[in-house]
């Protein structure tokens, strides 16, 4: 039996690989091949060319929109999920009083005020950290736990949470029974009917 080869944003501790582990898990897919790419407009030219199976990203990336424009028609939707990342918070370089400068993706920018700050881009929360660590900027948007990894390094300033993000799952094919022009493709879902049924009581 041919190995399922499904790709996504690394690093190994990026949050994109941590919501992929938990979707493989929920869909009995823990032996597929996980590949680690740090470009997803490269990714999805290589998905489309076969390179890999499926692509899984994110919505909330700032390359999603092109990457859905660029590739239609080539590149399909296959699966969407809503998902938990891992928590968030804004985090400080010990020893730095008044922080003003913060390492943010794009994404996270609007998790938290961040008015008062010089703000920097990082492609990832994973980079964010790294340079952040490397003395790049005072503070960063980063996953809550790396406070209690690099805790002689760090220091929390404000607890964030876990964002809540649609997921898509992409393959160079379309599902069997998807027609490009039909208007919606739903899938059977409890705890949405159940949504429903309380706003109608």
């Amino acid at each position: 039996m041919t190995m399922i080869r499904i790709a996504t944003l690394g690093p190994a501790d990026s949050n994109h690989a941590f919501v992929l582990s938990h979707y493989l898990e929920q869909r009995g897919l823990q032996g597929s091949e996980v590949i680690l790419i740090n470009d997803f407009p490269q990714a999805f030219a290589d998905l489309e060319k076969g390179h890999y199976d499926y692509l899984l990203q994110v919505s909330a990336h700032f390359s999603h929109g092109d990457c859905v424009g660029h590739f239609m028609h080539r590149v399909f939707p296959v699966d969407t999920f809503i998902a938990a990342s891992r928590p968030l918070a804004l985090v400080a370089r010990r020893g730095v009083d008044q922080p003003t400068s913060v390492l943010r993706q794009p994404a996270t920018r609007y998790y938290t005020d961040l008015r008062q700050w010089q703000e920097i881009d990082a492609s990832t929360t994973v980079e964010a950290l790294e340079r952040l660590r490397a003395g790049q900027a005072d503070a960063a948007i980063v996953a809550e736990d790396a406070v209690e990894r690099f805790s002689d390094e760090l220091t929390c300033l404000r607890h964030l949470g876990a964002a809540l993000d649609t997921w898509v799952l992409y393959a160079n094919r379309p599902l069997s029974t998807q027609n490009p022009s039909s208007r919606l493709s739903l899938h059977d879902n409890p705890a949405l009917q159940e949504h429903f049924n309380t706003v109608r009581r």
